[in-house]
């Protein structure tokens, strides 16, 4: 007698392997064994997965639920698309080490540069920790729809360390250097699996200061290294390592070496973010091939790649061009239904377009100001969002061809269908086509890693990629080549998985972790992007749903049923 029984289904086993049809048994939360046929046993629950695909569940590596995961059981959104593991303390951002008069500190350093809001946080966060061990120790009583790891973060260690002086462009002494060392063997032996750093320049807190670490210099990075590898850790992160001034000639110089230094010294995994932007379009290129070098070589240095364009969306739930002008907030505290008849009336829509801004706020009009200097390159998304849309669908070229101002072919966008948003795609996208994605993911070795769930709450929702990786490149991208299904899931499993030493999951095989996800791949479809207001402090964040999942299923337990949360928690804290 089994407790879960899958049977029919064509099996895309996570190894990059071809799929093939076979019954899956699982017991006590483990694959107890994968047959052609087991049409005579028995089960507990037997799911038919004919005309189904089942995969192992998804492991995301780059999530930002580090306060979310002490007050929420779900996790969305990330848990609607077939995740079924977690880890956290990316970009050099966490909770962890804390000094009880530093907490409103750490919260304005995870809003201003994850944009999680402020307030939500103060409301959810449970704290109750100091050290890092302690809050492993907090998160291992909760439970979840999925399982969540840890990871040391640069910002809240230094901060712990330094004081109010960690963000400055100052070197940590010796003492101090070795003190940080101590803390992060620490962590390591506690169960973090890395320690992730953030030496981006517009990685900054809601004051304009940045990440603490963002100057932090070689023998900071070095005794935290073999620190993080004397402890059991894995893996080290770099968030975009850029241009940082750090020599006393402050002369700007490249820190991208830092990243095979790094791990050529302690002999650990390092990961750095890759993105193609429109200031420097073929930098990617550059690095890409560095990091395949190293590689050669022996070091362990791996891209995180994002999947698909990296893109801020706007619309009438959140911020968008028109939100300051007069008419439009006479009307705002209208819900959304009844709020597009208005805006759909003509004389509405005169009113809106031919006026002026009028606001005082400083943050509103910053935001007005960069969304009206991009316009002409946003896109219209709606129904089954189109994330490779051509540069003749963009906002500018449209009202070139109809000799209208943008604003007017971004109102009539926003009010063509009751789920239209704006898409602007800060990264990934300068020639409005997804090739420099496919060259990303052209290397085996490229792990997908950019999905930020739960952080960028109200602009970014790309918690979702692992359901646009299925859709799009598997199966529906018409602007170029797809890339087959079985390599997909294993970008999705067993790589991500690989790269976190998680031996124990990522694969459909006999003794591993059910985890698993029954998908009808044929029906397989995201939804339009949607913003709800069940944050903490009633905090406005963006979802995303999608049709298709038959079921997940997390320590053989089905968390998620046609697309429904069942209520089941068998997600747990997981140590390295």
């Amino acid at each position: 007698m089994f407790d879960l029984l899958i049977t029919g289904g064509s099996v895309v086993d996570g190894s990059g392997a071809p799929e093939f049809i076979a019954d899956i048994a699982i017991t006590d939360g483990v694959i107890v064994a994968i047959e052609p046929s087991l049409a005579d046993a028995e089960a507990k629950e037997i799911i038919d997965a004919t005309g189904r695909i089942i995969t192992p569940g998804f492991v995301d590596v780059h999530t930002h639920f580090d306060g979310q995961a002490t007050w929420d059981e779900l996790l969305e959104p990330s848990s609607p698309h077939g995740v079924t593991t977690v880890m956290m303390g990316n970009c050099g951002v966490g909770f962890a080490p804390v000094r009880p008069d530093a907490h409103a500190a750490l919260i304005e350093l995870m809003e201003g540069v994850e944009d999680i809001p402020g307030a939500a946080l103060t409301e959810g966060l449970t704290w109750g920790w100091e050290s890092f061990a302690e809050y492993l120790n907090v998160l291992a009583r909760r439970k979840w729809s999925m399982d969540v790891g840890a990871q040391l973060a640069h910002g809240p260690l230094r901060t712990y360390v330094m004081g109010a002086s960690a963000a400055e462009k100052l070197e940590a002494t010796p003492e101090q250097i070795a003190e940080m060392a101590r803390l992060a063997r620490e962590a390591m032996a506690a169960g973090a699996f890395g320690f992730t750093t953030s030496r981006t320049l517009g990685h900054r807190a809601l004051d304009g200061t940045p990440v603490p670490g963002t100057y932090a210099g070689w023998d900071e990075l070095s005794a935290i290294g073999h620190a993080v590898k004397a402890g059991g850790g894995r893996n080290i992160e770099f968030a975009a390592a850029g241009l940082a001034r750090s020599d006393p000639q402050q002369q700007v110089i490249d820190e991208f070496e830092w990243v095979g230094r790094l791990a050529a010294e302690t002999g650990l995994s390092t990961t750095f973010i890759l993105l193609q932007c429109h200031s420097d379009p073929d930098r990617w290129r550059h690095e890409m091939e560095q990091a395949r070098g190293w590689r050669k070589d022996g070091v362990m240095v791996t891209p995180l790649v994002a999947g698909r364009p990296f893109g801020v969306l706007w619309g009438w739930d959140v911020r968008h061009p028109f939100v300051a002008r007069p008419t439009y907030r006479s009307i705002a505290h209208l819900p959304l239904d009844e709020r597009l008849v208005e805006l759909r009336t003509p004389e509405v829509r005169i009113a809106i377009l031919g006026e002026a801004d009028d606001t005082d706020d400083i943050a509103v009009k910053r935001q007005l100001g960069y969304i009206r200097t991009v316009l002409g390159d946003c896109h219209i998304i709606s129904g089954a969002p189109d994330y490779e849309q051509s540069r003749a669908a963009s906002i500018g070229a449209v009202a070139e061809a109809l000799g209208v101002s943008l604003e007017q072919v971004t109102y009539d966008g926003l009010v063509a269908a009751d789920d239209a948003m704006l898409l602007y795609a800060l990264y990934n996208y300068v020639n409005m086509d997804h090739s420099a994605l496919y060259e990303q993911l052209l290397d085996p070795d490229t792990v997908v890693g950019l999905a930020d769930g739960g952080a960028h709450c109200a602009f970014i929702c790309d918690a979702s990629i692992p359901t646009f990786m299925l859709t799009h490149w598997g199966r529906d991208r018409t602007r170029g080549p797809r890339v087959p299904l079985a390599e997909i899931v294993r970008r999705l499993s067993s790589q991500p998985a690989d790269l976190y030493g998680l031996s124990d999951r990522g694969r459909l095989a006999v003794g591993l972790r059910a985890d698993l996800n029954v998908i009808n791949f044929d029906e397989l479809e995201l939804q339009a992007p949607f913003a709800v207001d069940d944050l903490p402090m009633g905090g406005t964040r963006l979802l995303q749903k999608a049709t298709g999942y038959d079921a997940t299923i997390v320590h053989g337990r089905v968390t998620r049923r046609y697309g429904v949360d069942t209520g089941a928690r068998p997600g747990r804290l997981i140590r390295s």
